[in-house]
């Protein structure tokens, strides 16, 4: 859409170089309410977004780790049922 704006204007006789110009200072204004909306436009913006990558890298690591264990006592008692079935349920304790 901006591609075909900015060739409309260059054929009605418009600067491509001031388009382009326009269309980059539009952006980073956007980007700058943007950021100020979520909060993020002060001078601590960029530590914030490292905590809390690393919260969320610390979060999935928590839920991976408790899948796994759940998966392992699911294994666990498996295991146990069927050794109990075979006859072998003085193994199990």
């Amino acid at each position: 859409m901006l591609a075909e704006l900015m060739w409309q204007a260059e054929s009605d006789g418009a600067d491509l170089a001031t388009l382009r110009g326009i269309a980059e200072e539009a952006g980073e204004l956007a980007a700058a309410r943007a950021l100020a909306r979520l909060g993020l436009s002060d001078a601590g913006a960029a530590q914030d977004m490292a905590e809390l990558r690393e919260l969320l890298a610390a979060w999935r690591d928590a839920k991976r780790s408790a899948l796994r264990a759940a998966l392992g006592w699911c294994v666990r008692m498996v295991l146990a049922l069927v050794l109990v079935k075979l006859g072998f349920g003085g193994w199990v304790k």
